[in-house]
């Protein structure tokens, strides 16, 4: 069967002038170095777990991104992150929320799924089960970004959240230049036609509260089921938990017998602009079909498949 590995780094207002050619070529390479990895797991007959898995993480090495090591600052000064996965074979999902420290928090919400019992933990309860599963534990100091920093001190002292920018004094609102939803994800089929999905943020800059979005929900940021697809989104988290948007694809799939990209389209560019909500998803069914799908300016995305096919951009 045909095999396809889909990647996301975030949408947002990502516009051509937005992006310097050094700038270019680092989250080209990025997205590439996501892909080579899963797409070897996946060439090899390996499943599509695991080539999300291990997609992710090298999304979440690379600071580049707003997701493990590129994780942004809270309004305490802090890195917490958010991850979930899915497995479309058996309906299995691992999730973690509000960690700290933790070098590949899509690690952890695979030992989640595999060895909790549960599928979502959070805050302190995580840490104790990742230090239970003996998972390495990584200094604050791995996560320190003078970048993400200097936007954080922007504006601690005031009540803004912000969005990953590029730019000044950006407070995280559409009409602002240069902003984009960092979360970062993958969706694969594997050769036996198993789906998975992941999905991994740093979550917003000065975020108060324990503030959650979508990202670690099953359902809303992250979704696999092998009769529909496997889908990891990006975006203003509130409109994607309240549109539960990853399983409203996989329903309009599976009860409306819609087409992937006729789901995608009708969720992302109807329901949620409708809603007022912003940013995008990547998509994969259990043919090896796959999606884009944004209602934002762009998206960093790639897509690498067993017929050849290889994506890596940026922009609309």
């Amino acid at each position: 069967m045909p095999f396809t590995l889909v990647i996301h780094g975030g949408a947002g207002k990502i516009t051509p002038g937005m992006l310097n050619k050094e700038e270019e070529q680092k989250y080209t390479e990025g997205l590439a170095a996501a892909l080579d990895k899963g797409y070897k797991i996946l060439q090899n007959g390996g499943t599509a777990l695991d080539a999300v898995v291990d997609t992710i993480s090298v999304l979440e090495d690379n600071p580049m991104f707003n997701a493990g090591r590129g994780a942004v600052f809270t309004k305490k000064g802090l890195n917490e992150m958010d991850a979930s996965l899915m497995d479309g074979s058996n309906f299995m999902a691992g999730a973690i929320a509000g960690v700290r420290n933790i070098k590949n928090p899509i690690q952890l919400a695979r030992e989640v799924m595999l060895h909790s019992g549960h599928v979502l933990l959070s805050g302190s309860g995580a840490a104790e089960f990742a230090i239970n599963q003996g998972m390495t534990m990584t200094p604050d100091e791995y996560f320190f970004n003078q970048q993400r920093y200097d936007q954080w001190v922007e504006i601690r002292d005031t009540n803004f959240t912000q969005l990953d920018h590029k730019g000044d004094n950006l407070k995280g609102h559409s009409a602002d230049p240069g902003y984009k939803f960092g979360t970062v994800g993958a969706v694969a089929c594997d050769e036996q036609g198993n789906l998975a999905a992941g999905t991994s943020t740093g979550g917003m800059t000065n975020k108060r509260f324990g503030r959650i979005g979508d990202s670690p929900v099953i359902g809303a940021g992250t979704y696999a089921n092998n009769n529909t697809c496997a889908i990891s989104c990006t975006g203003h988290g509130e409109f994607f938990l309240r549109a539960v948007v990853a399983y409203d694809v996989s329903c309009l799939m599976e009860y409306k017998g819609l087409s992937l990209k006729d789901a995608c389209a009708l969720v992302i560019k109807d329901k949620l602009v409708k809603m007022g909500g912003e940013g995008g998803l990547i998509a994969v069914d259990a043919k090896g079909n796959y999606d884009f799908c944004f209602n934002s300016a762009g998206m960093y995305r790639g897509m690498r498949n067993s017929e050849g096919e290889e994506v890596v951009a940026f922009y609309g």
